[in-house]
Protein backbone atom coordinates (compact mmCIF):
# COMPACT_ATOMS: atom_id res chain seq x y z
CA UNK A 1 0.00 0.00 0.00
CA UNK A 2 2.72 2.46 0.94
CA UNK A 3 4.90 1.54 -2.04
CA UNK A 4 2.15 2.70 -4.43
CA UNK A 5 1.97 6.04 -2.65
CA UNK A 6 5.76 6.40 -2.78
CA UNK A 7 5.86 5.47 -6.46
CA UNK A 8 3.08 7.92 -7.19
CA UNK A 9 4.83 10.76 -5.37
CA UNK A 10 8.11 9.94 -7.14
CA UNK A 11 6.37 10.09 -10.51
CA UNK A 12 4.59 13.31 -9.55
CA UNK A 13 7.85 14.93 -8.42
CA UNK A 14 9.62 13.83 -11.59
CA UNK A 15 6.83 15.32 -13.70
CA UNK A 16 6.90 18.54 -11.67
CA UNK A 17 10.63 18.88 -12.22
CA UNK A 18 10.10 18.27 -15.94
CA UNK A 19 7.44 21.00 -16.11
CA UNK A 20 9.65 23.47 -14.23
CA UNK A 21 12.62 22.75 -16.51
CA UNK A 22 10.40 23.09 -19.59
CA UNK A 23 9.07 26.46 -18.45
CA UNK A 24 12.57 27.66 -17.59
CA UNK A 25 13.94 26.65 -21.00
CA UNK A 26 10.94 28.18 -22.76
CA UNK A 27 11.32 31.44 -20.84
CA UNK A 28 15.03 31.48 -21.64
CA UNK A 29 14.41 30.89 -25.34
CA UNK A 30 11.77 33.63 -25.46
CA UNK A 31 14.06 36.00 -23.59
CA UNK A 32 17.04 35.32 -25.84
CA UNK A 33 15.21 35.43 -29.18
CA UNK A 34 16.32 38.73 -30.73
CA UNK A 35 13.99 38.85 -33.73
CA UNK A 36 10.71 38.65 -31.78
CA UNK A 37 9.22 41.82 -30.27
CA UNK A 38 8.43 41.91 -26.55
CA UNK A 39 4.67 42.07 -27.11
CA UNK A 40 4.78 38.88 -29.18
CA UNK A 41 6.87 37.16 -26.49
CA UNK A 42 4.28 38.11 -23.90
CA UNK A 43 1.46 36.88 -26.12
CA UNK A 44 3.21 33.53 -26.60
CA UNK A 45 3.89 33.27 -22.86
CA UNK A 46 0.26 33.91 -21.96
CA UNK A 47 -0.87 31.39 -24.56
CA UNK A 48 1.43 28.73 -23.13
CA UNK A 49 0.25 29.40 -19.58
CA UNK A 50 -3.41 29.18 -20.67
CA UNK A 51 -2.71 25.96 -22.56
CA UNK A 52 -1.12 24.52 -19.43
CA UNK A 53 -4.11 25.57 -17.34
CA UNK A 54 -6.48 23.96 -19.82
CA UNK A 55 -4.52 20.71 -19.87
CA UNK A 56 -4.41 20.53 -16.07
CA UNK A 57 -8.17 21.06 -15.90
CA UNK A 58 -8.79 18.51 -18.64
CA UNK A 59 -6.74 15.87 -16.85
CA UNK A 60 -8.46 16.67 -13.55
CA UNK A 61 -11.93 16.30 -15.02
CA UNK A 62 -10.98 13.07 -16.78
CA UNK A 63 -9.62 11.73 -13.49
CA UNK A 64 -12.79 12.79 -11.64
CA UNK A 65 -14.98 11.13 -14.27
CA UNK A 66 -12.99 7.90 -13.94
CA UNK A 67 -13.29 7.97 -10.15
CA UNK A 68 -17.04 8.52 -10.40
CA UNK A 69 -17.37 5.66 -12.86
CA UNK A 70 -15.36 3.36 -10.57
CA UNK A 71 -17.43 4.38 -7.55
CA UNK A 72 -20.69 3.65 -9.38
CA UNK A 73 -19.34 0.29 -10.52
CA UNK A 74 -18.42 -0.63 -6.93
CA UNK A 75 -21.89 0.39 -5.74
CA UNK A 76 -23.51 -1.79 -8.41
CA UNK A 77 -21.28 -4.73 -7.45
CA UNK A 78 -22.12 -4.29 -3.75
CA UNK A 79 -25.83 -4.12 -4.56
CA UNK A 80 -25.62 -7.30 -6.63
CA UNK A 81 -23.62 -9.03 -3.92
CA UNK A 82 -26.20 -8.06 -1.29
CA UNK A 83 -29.05 -9.32 -3.48
CA UNK A 84 -27.25 -12.64 -3.97
CA UNK A 85 -26.49 -12.89 -0.26
CA UNK A 86 -30.12 -12.20 0.65
CA UNK A 87 -31.31 -14.77 -1.91
CA UNK A 88 -28.95 -17.46 -0.63
CA UNK A 89 -29.71 -16.75 3.04
CA UNK A 90 -33.47 -16.84 2.31
CA UNK A 91 -33.08 -20.32 0.79
CA UNK A 92 -31.14 -21.57 3.82
CA UNK A 93 -33.73 -20.33 6.31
Amino acid sequence: MFSNRSDSSTIMNFNLIGVIVSYALLALSLYLSPDVPLSTKGYWGIGILLLTLSLVNWVKYRFDAKLTEDRLQRLEEAKTEKMLHDYVSKDEA
